[in-house]
């Protein structure tokens, strides 16, 4: 670079002298003076050039040999027109010669500024415009991936203690390198750690060297879609596919596309829990390609598979060290009995893992007679497991609660109402037990229900980064997730009872294949305050008559892209909360909402990947209709031309929440005229980039959220009408540039979250003196400096610098 920049100087500095000497010789040498002059006219044309190949010579990359020669020649040039003075007019000869010389050099000095420096800038522009493709191409595939939560097909990390692998591990990566092995199936019971396993063999240094990226983890589950896993490797791969996916067949067809796009260094594709009966998937996904592998996990052994390795369960000092890890509170406080005890325990537990975790995780912290009393319970000598039966009924001891947390043992059952291997957001967990337990609005408890099952390792609660707002009861992208096992414990706890008498009744339906009892003319009623129906994509079957009307939560979940609410919905009085749930790969359309305005006790609905641009054609006052709730949908049209003012459709509406609906491009001014709302939460709207002036008319409104809507550029000085409003969340609002300049008339303003808010650069308004409720403002170091002036002024006022938190556990992990 250096020498670029000193070759640029010197060529400018032979062409400044050469140009003076022309103007110079012009002037003088009459017979020259025509070519001269011309010469002269060109170099004045060329001088802004020449000055920007001195200053930009190190970016331009001067051709250096060409560059000299040229130097050379202007040297040359120079000495040239010198002489030209000299020449007599008669001396005819001379006159000749230095002519065509100048011309030459004319020429010469045209056709490296005009054309050679051309193709040269040319190439360096492309240079530097295929380096800010490859930029913005790993801008965009982050944002990409933060816009919206993504199908992953990444190996999910492991999370807690592991033991007794070390052998396995070796010689399920010898099995599984061998030449001739193209599928290998690893096979235990369930609860056994296959798929703890897999992980750990995917963190082993042999294995990363060889399949480097190229591992990919599919879940594949009880009910699997063939299509909904290729459409997510391709997705995984940022890879499209020729044509739209529509069946299985198309989904295979396509797959060796995704496959040869990858390599062709080895591919490792895991296929995690296939169940009986599912057993010709993993021969769907087999094709002659070089170094690609497949390994299978199951609960089954199945016979057709040729290659199978049995993981068998941990040794006794094994399962004692992971027993100890699991039933301690790592701060030396907890009661362990005396090693002989422990052994009894440990010996029932049969070396399981998942059942060595939730049995210690169960006695976490007792006292020495409840240690006891389950010792007594739990015959000595006597495995816990024979099959997988067994294990459900001994995993049962594990939901001993003691009478004041019996409604802990509920909430764990209510997790069984959602489809296997998908997680559960909080967000639907605090509305269904606000109602069904009478707990907070705000979902404390609900939490603190959450963390007492993690920590008894029945659930794993997942929570997203968070900073101070934490404590202003926002839990909108946590998430809850169950092992398969613990599952079926949840179902089989509550099949117990006759389906007539069961508090919560929960459907499988596969295909349209439902018990003749659902198909009867006459039905009896159903006492459930909790209904669950879960429905896969080739449901087409017309709803039956089902008689609940004590139902309080109704769970919906489907995958078609067409989707009718049950006709049996509007005779449900009693009926609550509805959840809505599409667990399809695409957005699908709902009909039939008109149902719920018959209901008198409706406060709660929840819709998640579905499109409502026809919510208003067939909008029906719901008068009692408290919160709704949208997650991934399509809503850009669904406010739109309605028939009835949503202010008269939905006149007690207080809580609206909109996440990832990435068609929402401005506040729909219908929801201005809701005058009783109090939160108004829009996050992660990444289109969103105005909002109606009409928001000032939400004078009743408590919190206003509009965390991670990157487009949005201002905040409405109307809002100075929000006199009531407490929390104001603006995080990550990356294009806000400034505060409303009257945001000081918010007088009961208590919370400001303005983390991110990266572009908010210059002093606060003047009216930001005025916020004397003022306790909490959430920011970062740059934006706190703002409001150093401000503190004086506010002394309740703390504001608490974020960290940075880079936590991407919000992304799917299958």
């Amino acid at each position: 670079m250096a020498a670029g920049a000193a070759l640029g100087a010197v060529f400018g500095e032979v062409f400044a002298v050469l140009h003076d000497a022309v103007k110079e010789v012009g002037s003088k040498a009459l017979m020259f003076r025509p070519i001269l002059k011309s010469l002269e006219s060109q170099l004045g044309r060329l001088a802004p050039l020449v000055e920007d190949i001195k200053r930009l010579s190190e970016q331009l990359e001067l051709p250096k040999v060409e560059t000299e020669t040229l130097i050379e020649h202007m040297k040359k040039g120079e000495k040239l027109v010198r002489k030209c003075s000299k020449i007599r007019w008669w001396n005819y000869y001379f006159k000749v010669y230095y002519s065509t010389k100048l011309q030459e050099l004319d020429k010469e000095i045209v056709k490296f500024c005009q054309v050679d420096l051309q193709v040269y800038g040319t190439r360096n522009a492309l240079k530097a415009l295929l380096s800010m493709n490859r930029m913005l191409q790993k801008v965009d595939s982050v944002a990409e991936s933060l816009e919206t939560p993504r199908a992953s097909c990444a190996v999910p990390g492991l999370r807690d203690l592991t033991v007794g692998l070390e052998m396995p591990i070796m010689e399920l990566k010898t099995l599984l390198l061998k030449e001739e092995v193209q599928l290998l199936l690893l096979t235990a019971p369930g609860g056994c750690g296959k798929t703890t396993l897999v992980q750990k063999l995917c963190q082993d240094d042999q294995i990363k060297g060889i399949y480097k990226e190229n591992i990919l983890f599919v879940n594949v589950s009880k009910t699997p879609n063939v299509k909904v896993i290729v459409q997510k490797l391709f997705d995984y791969k940022h890879c499209r596919p020729e044509f739209l996916i529509q069946s299985d067949e198309q989904a295979i067809e396509q797959l060796p596309q995704l496959l040869n796009h990858i390599g062709p260094n080895p591919i490792l594709l895991i296929l995690d829990d296939v169940w009986l009966g599912s057993e010709s998937i993993p021969e769907k996904f087999k094709f002659n390609i070089p170094k690609y592998k497949i390994l299978v996990t199951s609960r089954t052994a199945f016979p057709r598979f040729e290659f199978t390795y049995h993981l068998k369960p941990l040794n006794d000092v094994d399962a004692m060290t992971l027993f100890h890890h699991s039933a301690s509170l790592h701060d030396g406080s907890s009661y362990i009995p005396a090693e002989e005890d422990v052994k009894k325990i440990v010996k029932g537990c049969g070396g399981f893992p998942l059942v060595l975790q939730v049995i210690g995780g169960s006695l976490r912290g007792e006292h020495a007679v409840v240690w006891k009393s389950r010792l007594m319970k739990w015959s000595s000598g006597q495995s816990f497991l024979g099959s997988d039966a067994k294990l459900l009924g001994h995993l049962e001891s594990s939901l001993e609660f003691s009478d004041d947390k019996v409604i802990i043992k509920e909430c764990f059952l209510d997790l069984g109402s959602f489809p296997e291997d998908q997680r559960i957001p909080t967000a639907i967990l605090i509305d269904m037990w606000a109602e069904l337990y009478e707990l907070d609005e705000d979902g404390i408890h609900a939490i603190a229900h959450l963390r007492e099952l993690t920590t008894r390792n029945l659930a794993s609660l997942v929570m997203a980064g968070k900073d101070a707002s934490e404590a202003n009861s926002y839990f909108n992208d946590d998430f809850v997730t169950l092992h398969d096992i613990l599952r079926e414990l949840a179902m089989h706890q509550s099949s117990k009872e006759p389906e007539e008498e069961r508090p919560r009744l929960i459907l499988n339906i596969s295909g349209n294949n439902l018990s003749k009892r659902w198909m009867e003319k006459k039905q009896k009623l159903i006492n459930a305050r909790l209904l669950s129906i879960s429905t896969d994509e080739s449901f087409s079957w017309s709803w039956c008559n089902i008689q609940a009307p004590k139902v309080e939560v109704l769970v919906l979940n489907f995958q078609t892209q067409n989707y009718t609410l049950p006709e049996f919905v509007e005779k449900m009085d009693e009926l609550k909360v509805l959840i809505v749930t599409n667990y399809g790969f695409f957005h699908a359309e709902i009909s039939n909402f008109q149902l719920l305005g018959s209901l008198p006790n409706f406060r709660r609905i929840r819709l998640e990947k579905v499109s409502i641009s026809s919510l208003c054609k067939t909008l029906v006052p719901l008068k009692s209709l408290k919160k709704i709730s949208l997650f991934m949908c399509n809503i850009g049209k669904a406010f739109e031309n309605c028939t009835i003012q949503l202010s008269n459709a939905l006149p007690n509406l207080i809580e609206i929440r909109i996440d990832y609906c990435n068609d929402l491009l401005e506040l729909p001014v219908g929801l201005c005229d809701i005058v009783l709302l109090k939160k108004l939460i829009i996050t992660n709207c990444h289109k969103l980039s105005a909002l109606s002036q009409g928001i000032g008319n939400l004078v009743n409104l408590e919190v206003l959220r509009f965390g991670s809507c990157t487009d949005l550029s201002e905040l409405p000085e109307s809002m100075r009408s929000l006199h009531k409003l407490s929390i104001l969340d603006i995080s990550d609002c990356l294009s806000i540039s400034q505060l409303p300049k009257h945001i000081g008339e918010l007088c009961n303003l208590k919370v400001l979250n303005m983390r991110g808010c990266l572009r908010l650069r210059n002093s606060l308004p003047e009216s930001t003196v005025e916020l004397n409720q003022l306790e909490l403002v959430v920011c970062d170091e740059e934006r706190a400096k703002l409001w150093e002036p401000i503190k004086e002024f506010l002394t309740k006022l703390k504001v608490e610098v974020a960290e940075k938190d880079i936590n991407l556990n919000w992304l799917p992990k299958k």
